[in-house]
């Protein structure tokens, strides 16, 4: 659990680092510059999800999707100083529940 915890939260990490490269770029007149960092935090991202022990990509994907919600009002908080409101914890902690229901859910033989 504790590996699943770190992948998905590095793979957050990244990927939303590696698009925030490309933001500041196109919307906020950055230099060319932060694309290199950008290219390499989303190699990592793809990286990492591959790190993931879910036994089919596309769940790994899926149950990533509520972690990547929670990192990024973390994100918004954290680095853009925007505040989350009630109705962005209400809808983490949905997705948290979804991706919980994705990983954990029962599974035939």
């Amino acid at each position: 659990m504790g590996k699943m915890i770190a992948v998905y939260a590095g793979a957050a990490l990244a990927e939303i680092a590696g698009c925030f490269a490309f933001w500041a770029w196109a919307r906020l007149g950055k230099s060319a510059w932060w694309l290199a960092p950008g290219v390499v935090s989303l190699v990592a991202f793809a990286w990492l999800l591959t790190r993931s022990d879910a036994d089919a990509a596309g769940r790994a994907y899926a149950a990533y999707g509520g972690v990547y919600i929670v990192a990024s009002l973390a994100w918004l908080w954290l680095v853009e100083g925007a505040a989350p409101d009630r109705w962005d914890f209400a809808g983490a902690a949905l997705s948290l529940v979804g991706a919980g229901v994705i990983l954990f859910g029962p599974r035939p033989a």
